[in-house]
Parts: structure tokens; C-alpha cells; sequence
């Protein structure tokens, strides 16, 4: 004790002492109280050493934490406390009190070194400062550290030599108990088996947990659950069937039977707090089959972890993934025969109608921000696989209408069973809460109203339960009886109109293909599939693609060659007139007008009709008048009285021109707007043109169709007089009335409606 007062000081006695008290849970605040009264005694030490009472905080809020804990709150404020210099001295019983790791302590001592603080144990007083004293503190702390782990390691010894014989008592999922000699048996309650059963055998039906939890909702089956802690640890209640749910049972062993230990790892996070991850069944520390009663066996809790991993998400790619509503048959099937990943279905709507895409799967194209590999249109695939899978499964439609048969049946009468169970236990319950009540004391009030609300209770889920029960019955058979088999059995010895049937839902198209199909790979380039059959068998076939919107409604070939050869002499509008009058229709069904025509010769790279007369030396209207030294309305009046030969290119009247070899001159013009000598007349007669009647009478139409075709460059005349006389000559090959019905610029086509005719030239 001498030793001890040497190294206080008075600096030390005028801060306070911190008492820290700790046990390593509440169990032992509870059964070793000594050890928290010799905790607390250190008081007496603190006051033997020249601290008065008041100066000595007692810090004890991290009592039922273990020292390794890193989450202590009463170990936060000590630090804090020394490392602002307010601690004199820090008292704890032992230094496992204080930490159990050598993190905690080292830093404790470094801060009670730099503030000068003192630190007391039940075997002495130590100055971090000193070398000697901190030698020893650490070397203490390194002792309760490896002392922690010497007794954790007894500890695990034991429990794992305990799991090694399956003797280990460990918690069981809902639907397995510990009988009276504490042996693995089935929950003796048929309602929970049941529920356990029915799970296990819709999973084996649809392939899917989702599709497990979406059936028990549907037909409002509830799944039991026991709490495995909290005041209601142990008691059975019925609750909505979820997903995470489903899948905790699929991947837990002991429903097959199997005893396991070690299928989760635990560690802690720097921050604080456990962190638990499942590990790989290689990393299980015990796995011992067949050692108490199951649901399922074994090997059916192996196709159950198939099925599973089939179904997951990986990161290049959907995987097989269980049958969805989508016409996409080869759903989870297709592969790419570029890559070799697997492709994934994208859907669009055309019509009305979905149709599906496969699209290449590779996620490291899609992080580049690059395009896949294939994306290919699947109505075309399906079709030839559908055809192979007939032809390959004719010899089994028997086989497959009578698991049909089953699966209906067998459904029917599960959910049938598990309401009558409901109804049955909730008749029970309803009977031990009357029994309870009628056995209260009619004096204790209290406890009467309680069991009879109790009473009430039960009473109205009896009656919610009988009511579904009967709702349930009273609704059709879903058995099938002999003349529905008769009928199944018929359909059968018929696969390919089973097959074809638009009645058949796409997932059942999808499962009876996955009974012989493996996998098909897809090459869009050379169009082959490569199917690979259950059992190992390869199949090569080849699809014909569908053709594109583009490649669907594109105007016939013949037609566009019709086209070019007419813009050598018409314009659109005349071309339209001309398809039409002899029955020719566009890509969409739709009669020609100006602008389809414009269209389809833009679509194709044909040359206008302007370029055309280019090409041929043409010059238009505005060229022609510098050419010749005359304003454009000259070159017009030239154009109308037959002194220049224009050829109209547009619905517009626009012409372009051909200059002669010997161009007219203003004089001659001049002329011919007073009045036209005898002489100019006598020489076109003799040219053999004619007058605007028998012109008329030639080509058997009126005199004013004739001067609208001379106005438009249809026909060529002469003006022989200021008074309008004119002479015409008649072009090889000469115009027609179709022809001439196509000048007007809102020529509607015919046998169609107003509202039909605006649709033509909006598409156009």
C-alpha cells in the first residue's frame, strides 16, 4: 500500500476516481453477484488512497456486455473522461473488466499515459507513463485477450463434438419439434403438416417460390409460424404466406431430414454490430442426412436447390428461370451462338399482338455502352421449334394428359383438406375458450370479461372459417369426372392440336417444351438453331426471319419500275392517274396520289422528273428567258403560241424548255400578238395542223378540253390571229382523257371517301 501512495500525488487527487463496473451478461449480473460486489468494493480502495466519496463516479451501464463488445457506451465515457484530463485514477477489478481486446486496452493506456492517470486493479496501482508499470498492463492485456479466446474455443469444442453426434439441440423451423426425449419428430399438428406439405408440393408443381406464395394468397391458405423469442416464443400463429418465406423452407436441410450445423458465418463489423452471411454447403460444419423425419427427402430437396439456382438472376444473364406467362417459348432456353451467354426476351406490340424479341445477355457489352451481340425476332424461332417439339412429342401425350389429370385433381383436394383442418382447429379453440369461461368464478368479474372477449373471438374465426369452407365447396368441382378424362384422354392421342389450341396458356407451352428441350443456341447470321435435347441428342434446323415493317408494306417491285418509266413523261399527279386506272395499289393497300408517288420515288433513289429533263438539256423557265434576252412571261407567251416546245414537270404548270436550233425573236412575237398574216397560216396548214375543232374531233374530246391540254403543254398550237384562232399539232402518242384528268392539283382518287382521300395524302 506503501508503493501505491508514493505514485498518487495531489494532481491526482484533485480530479475524480472512475470506478468501472462490468459483467459479461445479465445470467451472470444475476447468479455471481459476488463478482459485482467485489466490483463495486473498489470504492473503499479509491478511499484508502485519499479520494473522498463524492469525488468517486461509479460508471456500471455496460453491465451484460461482453469486454470484446466495441459497442459499450459506459467504456465511451471513461475514455472520454480520461482523455479530457478530468480522471485521476481509473479503477476496475481486472483488466478483463476494463477490455477484452487488445485494441480497447492499448488505447486506454495510451490516453491514461498522456493525461497522467493513474490506474488501479485488485493486485495494485500502475502508472501508464512508467515503462515498467506499462509493460506489465500490456502484458496483462494480452493475457484476458488470449484467456477469451482459450474459453471460446472449449466452448465451440464442445458444441461442434456435440453436432459431429447430432446430439446438438438447435432451433428447429415451424413444422419440427424436440419430443419428451428430445428426438426430431414432425409438429404432431396435421394443419401444420399439411401447410408444410402443400408448400413443398406447389413448388414442385409451378417451379417457382413467387408462384407458391402467389397460389397460397389465391386460394387464402395461411402458413404457420412459432416466434423463436419474445414473450410468445414457441406459439403457433397462421400468417400470409411470403416469398422469403417460401425460400427459407426451400433451402433449409431439415425439412429433408438432415441434421445441419454451421450454415451461416458471423463476424463484426468495424462500426459495430454482427454481420451473418450463408456459406457455401462445402463450408458447412455438419451435414448429416437422414436423421429424423422429413416432409421431403433428400433427393428432392436437391432438384428443390436446382430448381432454385435455375431460377436466380446471374450477372451475364437470366438463367433457365421458371415458366412465365409470355409467348416467348424458349424463355430461360436460348442462347447466343456468338458469345455463348444466354439471352434474355424483350416483348413489342404490333396490332394488338405481343411478339417476342431474344436479345444477347453479355452485361460487359451493356457496361461498355455498346450494342449486343444478336437481337432477333422470335415469332419466326418458335414456330419451327413448336414444330419440332411436335413431332417429338407425339409418342408422350399420354403421358402428359394424365399428369395434367393428377395435378388437378391432387390440387383440389390439398386446399380442400387444409380448410377443413382450419375449420376443425378453430372449433377447438372455440370450445377450450367456452370451457375456460364457464369455469371462471362468477366473482371474479374481471377475469370473466377477459375469457368471454376471448370466447367471442374464437367464435367469429369459427365462423370466418366455416364460412370459407362452405364458400369453397359450394363452388365447381374441379375433380375431373369420366367424361372430362374421356375428353383429356381424346385431346391427347391429338398433340398438335393440343399444341395449337389458343386455349393452352403460354407457361404450359414453356413446361412440356422443357421436358426434352436442354438449351438452344441462335445464330442470327447464318439462321440456324442448334437444339439440344435432354439426354444429349442435337438437332440442326433453320428459320425463315419475319420480314420487317419495312420489308412488309414496300411497294411491289413492278410497280417501281413502272414508275421510273413514267416520270420520263408525266408528272406525279399523271402518274398517280395512271397506276390507278390500272389497279395498281401501294405498299398499305392504298390507291396512288401525288405525294405516295414522291414517296416511293425518294424511297427507292429514282431520279425526279426535273433531273431527268435536265439531264437531257432542258432549261428551265427563268434560264431560258436569259438564253434568248426576254423576260419569263415571253418565254411563257412563246410556250403558248408554239414558237418554244416545253415539257411541264410538276402538277403546277411548271415547264422546262428546249432551245431551237433557230430561237424566235421579239419581232415575230410582236406579230403575233396583233394579228397573224394570211401567209403564216396558209404554211401551218400546210404542215398539217389542224383547227382547235377537228383537233377536238381527232382526239374526240371538246373544244375547251383542248385549250386546257394546250395550256397545260399537253398539246402545242399556234395562235393564228389576235381573235384566239388557233392550229394544233397532235403529238405521237397523243393525250388521253386520263391524262387529262390528272392536270388538276386536288384530283381526289377515285371510289374513295373525303375523309379517306385526306388520310391518302396525309400517309403520302
Amino acid at each position: 500500500m506503501s508503493t501505491a501512495h508514493q505514485k498518487v500525488d495531489t494532481g491526482h487527487l484533485s480530479r475524480d476516481a472512475y470506478l468501472y463496473v462490468r459483467q459479461s451478461s445479465l445470467r451472470q449480473v444475476f447468479d455471481h453477484g459476488e463478482s459485482t460486489r467485489r466490483q463495486y468494493a473498489l470504492r473503499d480502495r479509491a478511499v484508502a488512497l485519499g479520494w473522498p466519496t463524492e469525488n468517486i463516479v461509479v460508471i456500471d451501464s455496460d453491465l451484460g456486455l461482453s469486454g470484446a463488445d466495441s459497442d459499450r457506451e459506459g467504456f465511451k465515457r471513461l475514455v472520454a473522461e480520461v482523455g479530457m484530463g478530468r480522471a485521476g485514477i481509473v479503477l476496475g477489478l481486472e483488466v478483463s473488466r476494463l477490455a477484452r481486446n487488445s485494441t480497447d486496452w492499448h488505447r486506454l493506456i495510451e490516453l491514461c499515459a498522456l493525461s497522467e492517470t493513474l490506474i488501479l486493479d485488485e493486485e495494485g496501482v500502475y502508472d501508464p507513463g512508467n515503462f515498467n508499470d506499462r509493460l506489465l498492463l500490456g502484458f496483462k492485456g494480452a493475457m484476458s485477450e488470449a484467456e477469451l479466446h482459450m474459453m471460446r474455443a472449449r466452448l465451440r469444442g464442445g458444441i461442434v463434438n456435440a453436432a459431429k453426434r447430432g446430439e446438438l439441440k438447435i432451433p428447429l423451423p415451424v413444422g419440427l419439434v424436440y419430443d419428451p426425449l428430445g428426438q426430431v419428430v414432425l409438429d404432431p399438428d396435421p394443419q401444420v403438416q399439411h401447410s408444410l406439405r402443400l408448400l413443398f408440393d406447389t413448388f414442385a408443381r409451378t417451379g417457382s417460390a413467387r408462384a407458391t406464395m402467389m397460389h397460397f394468397r389465391a386460394e387464402n391458405v395461411l402458413f404457420p409460424h412459432r416466434p423463436p423469442g419474445g414473450s410468445h416464443k414457441g406459439e403457433l400463429y397462421w400468417k400470409p404466406l411470403r416469398t422469403s418465406r417460401v425460400l427459407d423452407a426451400l433451402h433449409n436441410p431439415g425439412y429433408a431430414g438432415a441434421f445441419v450445423y454451421g450454415r451461416t458465418r458471423s463476424r463484426r463489423r468495424p462500426g459495430g454490430g454482427i454481420e451473418a452471411r450463408r456459406a457455401a454447403r462445402e463450408e458447412w460444419t455438419v451435414l448429416l442426412p437422414d436423421t429424423h423425419p422429413g416432409y421431403i427427402t433428400w433427393e428432392r430437396f436437391e432438384e428443390n436447390e436446382r430448381q432454385l439456382r435455375n431460377n436466380a438472376q446471374s450477372y451475364g444473364g437470366q438463367r433457365r428461370g421458371p415458366a412465365r406467362e409470355g409467348p416467348a417459348l424458349l424463355q430461360g432456353l436460348a442462347v447466343c451462338g456468338v458469345c455463348g451467354q444466354n439471352m434474355g426476351v424483350h416483348y413489342h406490340t404490333r396490332k394488338g399482338q405481343t411478339y417476342p424479341d431474344y436479345t444477347c445477355g453479355d452485361r460487359a457489352r451493356y457496361d461498355e455502352a455498346a450494342t449486343g451481340c444478336q437481337r432477333i425476332s422470335g415469332a419466326a424461332i418458335d414456330r419451327a421449334v413448336g414444330e419440332l417439339l411436335v413431332e417429338l412429342m407425339t409418342p408422350l401425350t399420354l403421358d402428359v394428359a394424365l399428369q395434367v389429370q393428377d395435378e388437378l385433381a391432387a390440387r383440389a383436394e390439398e386446399v380442400d383438406l387444409w380448410r377443413a383442418q382450419r375449420v376443425q382447429r378453430a372449433r377447438e379453440e372455440a370450445d377450450l375458450a367456452r370451457q375456460r369461461f364457464m369455469q371462471a368464478h362468477p366473482d371474479n368479474r374481471m377475469v370473466a370479461d377477459v375469457l368471454e372477449a376471448e370466447w367471442n373471438a374464437k367464435l367469429r374465426a369459427l365462423g370466418e372459417a366455416q364460412h370459407e369452407f362452405e364458400r369453397r365447396r359450394g363452388e365447381p368441382d374441379q375433380r375431373l369426372d369420366d367424361g372430362q378424362r374421356q375428353r383429356i384422354l381424346a385431346l391427347a392421342s391429338d398433340f398438335p392440336r393440343l399444341w395449337n389450341d389458343p386455349a393452352t396458356p403460354h407457361r404450359e407451352r414453356k413446361r412440356m417444351a422443357r421436358l426434352l428441350i436442354e438449351d438452344v443456341t441462335i445464330t442470327k447470321a447464318t439462321l440456324s438453331l442448334g437444339v439440344r435435347l435432354r439426354g444429349g441428342a442435337i438437332r440442326q434446323l433453320t428459320w425463315t426471319p419475319e420480314p420487317s415493317g419495312a420489308e412488309r408494306y414496300e411497294t411491289r417491285a413492278e410497280v417501281v419500275a413502272e414508275i421510273d418509266r413514267l416520270l420520263e413523261d408525266h408528272t406525279y399527279g399523271e402518274i398517280a392517274a395512271i397506276l390507278n386506272e390500272r389497279g395498281h395499289r401501294s405498299g398499305y393497300g392504298l390507291a396512288f396520289t401525288a405525294k405516295l408517288v414522291n414517296a416511293v420515288r425518294n424511297n427507292h433513289g429514282l431520279r425526279a422528273r426535273r433531273e431527268r429533263l435536265r439531264a437531257r438539256g432542258l432549261l428551265t423557265t427563268r434560264e431560258t428567258a436569259e438564253r434568248l434576252g426576254v423576260s419569263p412571261s415571253t418565254v411563257n407567251a412563246w410556250r403558248k403560241a408554239g414558237l418554244l416546245r416545253g415539257h411541264i414537270y410538276t402538277d403546277r404548270g411548271m415547264h422546262m424548255f428546249e432551245i431551237p436550233e433557230h430561237p424566235p425573236s421579239k419581232q415575230p412575237s410582236r406579230e403575233l400578238s396583233v394579228r397573224t398574216p394570211k401567209s403564216l397560216y396558209r404554211q401551218l396548214r400546210a404542215r398539217g395542223l389542224l383547227t382547235t375543232r377537228e383537233t377536238a374531233g381527232r382526239l374526240g374530246v371538246s373544244d375547251d378540253t383542248v385549250h386546257r391540254w394546250r395550256k397545260a403543254g399537253l398539246l402545242h398550237g399556234y395562235a393564228c390571229s389576235g381573235r384566239g384562232s388557233w392550229l394544233f399539232e397532235i403529238p405521237d402518242p397523243a393525250p388521253t382523257r386520263q391524262s387529262g384528268r390528272a392536270l388538276s392539283k386536288r384530283q381526289k382518287m377515285p371510289g374513295l371517301s373525303v375523309a379517306e382521300n385526306k388520310r391518302v395524302q396525309y400517309e403520302a
